[in-house]
């Protein structure tokens, strides 16, 4: 699970995993969870399960920075 520090995380929303300030994989959320239910975001403060599009590896410390592109 993780833990929702800063802002809110959004299923869809592009993401880095960070292991020791280098870049691990970038990817997509495809599942958001609190508790066993499915959710659409999670706001600061809140704790969740998270997957990944294509990648499971994680570990303890890994920092997951979620962001959206956004087209000007």
């Amino acid at each position: 699970g993780v833990y929702v520090t800063e802002g809110k995380v959004s299923r869809g929303a592009s993401v880095k995993v960070k292991r020791q300030e280098q870049v691990i994989c970038e990817s997509t959320i495809s599942s958001l969870k609190h508790f066993k239910d499915d959710v659409k975001e999670m706001n600061a403060g809140s704790e969740c399960g998270v997957g990944t599009k294509d990648y499971n590896d994680f570990q303890v410390c890994d920092i997951l920075e979620v962001f959206r592109r956004e087209k000007r």
